[in-house]
């Protein structure tokens, strides 16, 4: 949605109302009673008689406003776009930056998945996509059919430099092998970290694409998963299957 959804102050105020995330960046609320300007977002409920409108920042300190201290309008903020694809093991949402994919996590319902997306990136800009992320999507719905497949999309993981080396280990495995914590850590450069080598796999923020599926206990059984053991078993067995 674009700035020309909200032209006029009837637009504004009812994306304000709504805390539309799809008005960041096109217009700013003043709110006279209390000499701040914020964010269409921002969690204040102002008074419709007490609000004006402002294309800038600059505008709104011209008034005499100064920068609202719960919502931060000043601040550079990040914009994710996300969707949503069903699967064979469940909801998959998938959000993006700027740079690549950075999020592809699995569960029951998409408002829990959505709720978990907020929780990792509270200071972002999340907009549902639409048709734009059709392409990545699809391929993650196609990698959790068939994990052996490639994900050709860019990705952008964010994690410490040791989570980093961690999951590029992971994305180096062969599909259908299987690894223990402790070799894991030793192929990422740490032999001694077998623990945090765990805390790695379960930090991982992109299922099945970054396979933590394929790490099991030091006696081959199954440990835990992010994303339920059951998912994690039926991975497993589609690897070995292809």
């Amino acid at each position: 949605m674009t700035s020309s959804a909200f032209s006029n102050d009837d637009d504004r105020w009812a994306a304000a109302q709504r805390r539309d995330p799809a008005a960041e960046g096109a217009f700013l609320m003043g709110v006279l009673t209390t000499g701040v300007y914020c964010l269409p977002t921002c969690a204040g409920r102002p008074k419709r008689e007490n609000v004006r409108f402002y294309g800038t920042a600059e505008a709104a300190r011209a008034s005499g406003l100064r920068p609202c201290k719960r919502c931060k309008p000043d601040e550079q903020r990040e914009t994710l776009r996300y969707g949503f694809v069903e699967t064979d093991l469940g909801t998959a949402l998938l959000a993006a930056s700027g740079a690549g994919v950075c999020v592809v996590t699995l569960g029951e319902d998409r408002a829990g998945l959505a709720a978990d997306l907020r929780r990792r990136f509270p200071r972002a800009r999340l907009i549902e996509a639409g048709a734009e992320l059709s392409t990545e999507l699809e391929q993650a719905r196609a990698l959790i059919s068939s994990p052996a497949a490639g994900f050709a999309p860019a990705l952008d993981a964010r994690g410490t430099p040791f989570q980093q080396a961690v999951w590029r280990a992971l994305r180096q495995l062969p599909a259908g092998t299987t690894v223990s914590y402790a070799e894991l850590a030793r192929r990422a450069g740490r032999p001694e970290a077998t623990r945090a080598a765990a805390q790695a796999c379960g930090a991982n923020p992109l299922a099945v694409i970054t396979p933590c599926h394929r790490v099991v206990r030091a006696d081959g059984s199954l440990s835990g998963y992010r994303w339920g053991v059951e998912r994690k078993r039926a991975l497993l067995a589609r690897e070995r299957a292809a």
